[in-house]
Formats: C-alpha cells, sequence, structure tokens
C-alpha cells in the first residue's frame, strides 16, 4: 500500500507532531512497511477460532464493602498535620 505525502502530513497534523521536510519520505517507508506486515495476517486461516478477548486467565474479585473499626479519632489524625483550622487539615493552595 502506497502512503502519499499528504496522507503523512494529514497524520502529523492529527497526531500533533511536527514533522521535518526530511522524515517525511522514512516515515512513508515505515508506516508502508507496518501496514504490509499487519495485511499478512489476513492470509491466516483463522476458521473455527474463538477470538480472544483476554489472553489471562483472570477475573475481577468483588468483595462487599464493609465499614471497619477505626481506632483513630478526629483529634488523634488531625495532631498528625502540620497546620489545621476550624477542625480542618489546611494544605497549600492548588490553584
Amino acid at each position: 500500500m502506497k502512503i502519499t505525502r499528504e496522507e503523512i502530513l494529514h497524520l502529523a497534523k492529527l497526531s500533533d507532531f511536527e514533522l521535518k521536510e526530511s522524515e517525511i519520505d522514512g516515515l512513508s517507508k515505515n508506516l508502508e512497511d507496518i501496514i504490509g506486515y499487519i495485511s499478512e495476517l489476513n492470509s491466516l486461516d483463522t476458521e473455527g477460532v474463538e477470538p480472544t478477548y483476554q489472553v489471562f486467565e483472570m477475573e475481577n474479585v468483588w468483595r462487599d464493602d464493609e465499614i471497619q473499626p477505626q481506632e483513630a479519632n478526629r483529634e488523634d489524625l488531625l495532631a498528625l498535620t502540620k497546620e489545621q483550622r476550624q477542625d480542618q487539615i489546611k494544605v497549600p493552595k492548588v490553584l
């Protein structure tokens, strides 16, 4: 598959890449090689092969949310902070 200069420039614009003039020809050749390699997969016989969505046998492990008793109280936690005001932790401005 021949990739044109215009297609390379269009892809670069979509990807927000800045290309030098000298990079366009090399990139065109590389993309043609990649597409050619991938197109070889079309020749594989996949009849009867189930699609694979997950290659490892993994599953989500769910647990019930449970409220666990905490040994710390508000005063103990506030005592660990550098600064506090009106029973709240004072942090530096972010914006």
